[in-house]
């Protein structure tokens, strides 16, 4: 093919031009794909956190009661579990409701549910999502106590 003489270097420019485009595309993909994944990851901390402490809702103190500290062994296995895989995830709350959604203080083992809710911050890396801001994921799940 034959080339005229002033097109020695389009090709390169309009692969400069081209590639920032691509790339912040192709960034922006990723860090949509890891705040799905931060935001499966925390509903999913809350429903494992839940299901321990419907199962195992106390250490032994009297009255019992998950929203008291500290928690059972088992409950603090859990969280310490989801905690190291999501980074940053807090456990907001976690209380003893009854049917209607109410809190209730001190649970009542044959009809209450434990209420969890977690939250976890996320942070973009791509240049353009980053000007956004952190997102804070919040996840909640309710079990009835077993």
């Amino acid at each position: 093919m034959k080339r005229c003489k002033g097109d020695a270097g389009q090709g390169l420019v309009e692969f400069a031009v081209a590639i920032p485009v691509f790339l912040i595309l192709l960034m922006g993909v990723v860090d949509f794909g890891m705040a799905i994944y931060r935001f499966n990851g925390v509903s999913q901390a809350a429903r494992e956190i839940a299901r321990a402490a419907s199962v195992h809702p106390c250490s032994g103190t009297s009255p019992c009661d998950p929203s008291v500290k500290p928690y059972s062994a088992a409950v603090t296995d859990v969280i310490a579990i989801q905690k190291a895989l999501i980074p940053d995830l807090v456990v907001t709350k976690i209380s003893c409701v009854d049917a209607t959604g109410a809190t209730t203080s001190p649970c009542d083992f044959s009809k209450d549910s434990v209420n969890v809710v977690v939250t976890a911050a996320y942070s973009p890396i791509t240049p353009i999502l980053g000007l956004v801001g952190t997102w804070t994921m919040k996840g909640s799940s309710s079990a009835q106590i077993q």
